[in-house]
């Protein structure tokens, strides 16, 4: 039996919530198949550990994420935090962990289940099929460039400065991965930049367009971003993997959530060189419906599903989650955030019972 060592950071709002269950799920496909054991050790990150220590990450909870084979996070920050110091808000320690793991690349997919196909808000015949993988890079760009930060002016005014800056490196890298995604799907890499404004991006453009030539099975189409951002709503099935800098796929990530009807539904892996990784949700911690059991926990589900397949290439016991997801759609069971007339609403820990039930 293979033993994972998994760091499991909770975070805030919801994100204890829905961790609760996609544990208990986990353990349901550890005790039926058999294959694995999990060793999972809890520790407090983001606002939880504002609140407790004074700071969103310890050092010693850096060290147990890098020491794990892999990182659960459920989510972080709310608005009880918002004015705090930049440096010391709980999104520094989801920021922190990306880089000290150096996880680069962040896998987004975004399926349309067929019994969700009516939450959407766009039309049937708009979303029917999609399946779009949104690659997105994650420890470079305009978050981490320097220099950056408020400063005063001679007169009197103030000036904010963020720097977008990446390094061929950096492009070469996360292209690799983008197209290495697409030759196991529909072999389509659609790159996103603003290489007419922004120079950082036309090297960007330039560098992707060296790398395509690795994978000449693999299409390359490249994009503007505003009109990708207008054309995941026009036509969302002309898309197979996007590849986009860390702002343009922190936004494009979550238009393209939405075609599924909730954000809600959908999983991420952040994965590095070094074979470190960390799984959570695209959505945020919710602190509107803390502690009131309505969370949808299937993105947090979904997120186990992918750690097992990506660190550990458990890929039947990912498949078996999957499809107990699917099946439970089917059946019409439904959180409030997509719950339409004619289907059963439920709540966090209900919803994972199902789940469970047809594992």
């Amino acid at each position: 039996m293979r033993k994972l060592k998994i760091c499991v950071l909770p975070g805030d709002g919801i994100g204890p919530e829905i961790m609760e269950e996609a544990i208990r799920v986990m353990r349901a496909v550890e005790k039926k198949t058999r294959r694995f054991q999990a060793e999972l050790k809890e520790a407090p990150v983001g606002g939880a550990s504002i609140d407790r220590y004074g700071v969103p990450l310890r050092d010693d909870v850096l060290e147990l994420a890098k020491s794990s084979d892999a990182v659960l996070l459920g989510a972080v920050g709310g608005p009880r935090w918002e004015g705090l110091d930049y440096s010391v808000r709980p999104e520094r320690a989801l920021l922190a962990l990306r880089k000290e793991l150096g996880l680069f690349a962040n896998l987004r997919p975004a399926r349309i289940y067929t019994p969700l196909i009516d939450a959407s808000t766009l039309k049937r015949e708009v979303i029917e099929g999609v399946d779009i993988m949104v690659v997105r890079e994650l420890t470079g760009g305009i978050y981490f460039g320097t220099p950056r930060g408020i400063e005063s002016l001679p007169d009197g005014t103030q000036r904010g400065v963020n720097t977008l800056v990446y390094t061929t490196t950096e492009v070469e890298r996360i292209a690799r991965v983008a197209f290495e995604v697409a030759r196991k799907r529909r072999k389509k890499v659609t790159s996103v930049d603003k290489a007419n404004v922004l120079e950082a991006t036309e090297l960007w453009r330039r560098v992707v367009t060296e790398v395509s030539r690795e994978y000449p099975d693999v299409e390359l189409v490249h994009m503007y971003v505003d009109n990708c951002a207008m054309q995941v709503i026009r036509d969302p099935r002309q898309f197979d993997v996007i590849v986009t800098t860390n702002m343009f796929g922190d936004i494009i990530s979550d238009e393209v959530s939405m075609l599924t009807g909730s954000i809600g539904m959908l999983p991420s892996a952040s994965l590095g060189d070094n074979r470190r990784a960390m799984y959570e949700p695209i959505h945020g911690s919710a602190p509107d419906i803390a502690g009131r059991g309505v969370a949808n926990p299937l993105a947090m589900i979904l997120s186990v599903a992918m750690m097992l397949r990506h660190s550990f290439g458990l890929d039947e016991d990912a498949r078996m989650i999957e499809n107990a997801v699917e099946k439970t759609l089917a059946s019409g069971y439904r959180t409030p955030d997509i719950y339409s007339p004619g289907t059963t609403k439920v709540g966090t820990k209900e919803m994972a019972d199902r789940v469970i039930e047809n594992l």
